[in-house]
């Protein structure tokens, strides 16, 4: 589905957080709260806005939303339960195509990564391969945790910006 951005600036806030609320995985509040700022001159001030909202929601609503984010080739996608926006992206990395072997060590790099930071470990996988994935990966299981928390909010903000761009048609 492709709406305009004038769609988006006329639509009643209820209908706004339904199309907007999947851009931050799992968390409409970001739509919710990005609603009442409207109008938005385009896309990187919609986008803008919400990445505001994130940011003055304050640490733990920082970590909710970090948490409200699939593991990369984890249970979820084993089990067919990401988002439809998950699901793409992690399989335009192909990541619902490794092999036993490369599940394997996702599954060691995601139970290792969440034991160190206390959340999921989340790369804007646009762009990746396996091989890329998994070397980011074990390059930032040496991050400090304050600076992997700053991290992770970085890859949802481009999340959030690819989510937009493919949602909103110019």
């Amino acid at each position: 589905m492709s709406l305009t951005l004038e769609r988006i600036n006329a639509l009643p806030t209820e209908q706004f957080v339904a199309a907007l609320g999947g851009i931050f995985e799992h968390s409409p509040w970001v739509a919710a709260q990005a609603a009442g700022l409207r109008p938005f001159t385009n896309v990187a001030d919609l986008h803008g806005c919400m990445r505001r909202q994130v940011e003055a929601a304050g640490v733990e609503a920082q970590l909710r939303l970090i948490r409200a984010h699939p593991e990369l080739a984890g249970k979820a996608a084993q089990r067919g339960d990401l988002t439809v926006e998950s699901a793409a992206e992690q399989g335009g990395a192909g990541l619902d195509q490794c092999s036993p072997q490369e599940l394997e060590l996702l599954r060691r790099l995601n139970a290792d990564y969440r034991a160190r930071f206390g959340f999921p470990f989340i790369l804007a996988v646009r762009g990746y391969g396996r091989a890329g994935v998994i070397a980011e990966f074990q390059r930032r299981l040496a991050a400090e945790p304050e600076a992997e928390r700053l991290a992770c909010l970085q890859q949802i903000y481009r999340i959030a910006g690819l989510r937009l761009a493919e949602l909103i048609s110019s």
